[in-house]
């Protein structure tokens, strides 16, 4: 078997042990809920809600998630909403929860799971969808980490960081989570709908200074952000339960792997911009066995964009390692950097697999890699050099899988 294939098989375990409804499932066995209303929000929000109606008959079922998920489901209202930039569908989506809320005579159980924060925008008066949406775009071009990114939409938002929680009021929330946050941190998920914020308005504010973008936020949105915060009291009672991670995904790559070949996990999430992570990737294959083996990690890389081309955090991975593998000497690798949901950016791919020959081929296509890494255009790249991975949608989320392997 080529280690190509053995990189993609690596992946698809990971992939696999994703799997939303294996997580619900075991989550809701023997639960017992009163006059229940569903409302799963996120990439994976179908393919949890099928399993939880396996457990349960409410009257209301809501399922709220991105364009290439969105397929019919029997008992259920299925909306399909824009992700990463969101859309008036998803803000239509937004009422519609709202709506379902005010009128629960029972408990809540909410399903959340990754893309939640761009599918269900729901901005705070004064603040438009265009103002919301070109803050998205704003963010995302800036190299943010999630939480950064999530600590910023949920001051602009009516549901997130426990406002879903309020609206829900007095009825009890019981929310499962999938997370595509490396450290699983629970306020991060979706922007938390269902649980207290990462920070406050003032903290939003710092981050956008620290990041240099705050004079291109919209005035509206500086002028929410820097007006008094008010006091809402504290967050009604609820109980959450995390259903699946990053780590049950690299666990699984491990135990497929350890049975081919020596095997070596990176030590923590592998995150940051893609040039360090890069680094991070070819530095650890050296040193953790000798420069052969398989190498595994699982995190959430990071892009500032300085040019105008198309690609994502992955496929830019990909093609820094490709430049500091050639730039050390190292040759016989293949390296795969995916995203679990099938998607890397506004983009049709998962990420990329490359290989030592992928230069050569970057030079048969007429491509200078230090020109393609300016322009951020590591999709046309790996498509000129066929080194583009496509899974398509895959109906789950947590976060990024690397592969690295060297004989």
């Amino acid at each position: 078997m080529d280690t190509r294939t053995r990189a993609m098989n690596y992946f698809t375990a990971g992939v696999d042990a994703a799997d939303p409804e294996r997580g619900v499932e075991a989550a809701l066995a023997g639960a017992k809920f009163s006059n229940p209303t569903l409302i799963a929000i996120g990439k994976a929000a179908r393919a949890m809600t099928q399993a939880a109606l396996r457990h349960m008959s409410p009257e209301t079922v809501i399922v709220v998630t991105n364009y290439e998920n969105a397929m019919p489901l029997a008992g259920a209202e299925v909306i399909a909403a824009a992700h990463p930039i969101p859309d008036a569908e998803g803000a239509c989506a937004a009422l519609r929860v709202e709506e379902a809320l005010s009128m629960a005579q029972g408990d809540v159980v909410i399903l959340i799971s990754g893309g939640g924060s761009a599918l269900l925008p729901a901005p705070v008066m004064g603040v438009s969808l265009e103002d919301k949406a070109k803050v998205n775009a704003v963010l995302l071009a800036s190299g943010a980490d999630i939480g950064t990114m999530n600590l910023v939409r949920q001051q602009l938002s009516r549901l997130k960081g426990g406002g879903l929680l309020r609206a829900a009021a007095p009825s009890f929330v019981t929310t499962l989570a999938l997370s595509d946050v490396v450290d699983n941190d629970l306020r991060v998920i979706a922007s938390g709908p269902s649980i207290a914020p990462i920070g406050t308005r003032e903290d939003a504010v710092t981050a956008l200074k620290h990041l240099n973008i705050w004079e291109k936020m919209p005035r509206s949105v500086q002028e929410h952000l820097t007006a008094p915060e008010p006091d809402l009291g504290p967050l009604p009672d609820s109980e959450i339960t995390l259903v699946g991670s990053n780590q049950h995904s690299v666990d699984a790559m491990v135990a497929l792997a350890q049975a081919e070949a020596p095997v070596h996990v990176y030590p923590s999430p592998l995150v940051g911009d893609v040039g360090e992570a890069a680094q991070k990737i070819i530095d650890f294959s050296q040193s953790a066995g000798e420069g052969k083996g398989v190498y595994l990690f699982g995190g959430e890389t990071t892009v500032a964009l300085t040019g105008d081309g198309l690609g994502g955090r992955n496929q830019e991975l990909c093609l820094q390692v490709v430049k500091r593998a050639k730039a050390q000497g190292i040759t016989n690798f293949t390296f795969l950097s995916g995203g679990t949901d099938g998607r890397d950016g506004p983009t049709d791919a998962a990420g990329g697999i490359v290989d030592d020959a992928t230069t050569a081929r970057l030079v048969a296509a007429g491509l200078d890699l230090d020109d393609v890494l300016a322009r951020n255009d590591s999709y046309h790249a790996l498509e000129a050099t066929g080194d583009l991975l496509k899974i398509g949608a895959t109906g789950t989320n947590v976060a990024d899988l690397q592969v690295f392997i060297r004989e």
